[in-house]
């Protein structure tokens, strides 16, 4: 079953590892095979993964778009995992559940938890800051 997409105008879409912005007019898509996809609203740059969970996303990301769990992607994975684990041990049921997607190889649901761990980080570090 195709896959319809309605950009906005100036939006971007990941396809199959392409970068493809949007013209000013409204455009339909139909992907007609399975191919790795993101919308702009689910795109994280390396500029904008300024905390630990957010760098996780993105090597998620990488995983997903790029050529898959490769040695390199893995061990930065794990690093960061580890990091975030001793720093705030509270994130391991969210991070359990992404690295059990990682070992399946199930990329795109374990950016959707993932992004629920930058979430929970977001908590974490505004009731940190509120503590003073």
């Amino acid at each position: 079953m195709p896959l319809k997409l309605t950009l906005k105008p100036g939006e971007r879409v990941i396809v199959a590892g392409a970068v493809i912005t949007n013209g000013p007019t409204v455009a339909h898509l139909q992907i007609e095979n399975r191919v790795p996809l993101l919308r702009q609203r689910d795109i994280l740059t390396e500029a904008e993964a300024t905390t630990p969970c957010k760098k996780i996303y993105l090597v998620i990301q990488l995983m997903y778009i790029g050529g898959g769990l490769t040695s390199e992607l893995a061990q930065v994975y794990w690093e960061l995992v580890r990091d975030v684990l001793d720093a705030a041990p509270s994130t391991n049921d969210l991070i359990s559940e992404i690295s059990a997607y990682i070992v399946d190889l199930s990329f795109y649901p374990a950016l959707k938890v993932a992004k629920k761990l930058i979430y929970y980080e977001e908590e974490l570090l505004d009731y940190a800051t509120k503590l003073g």
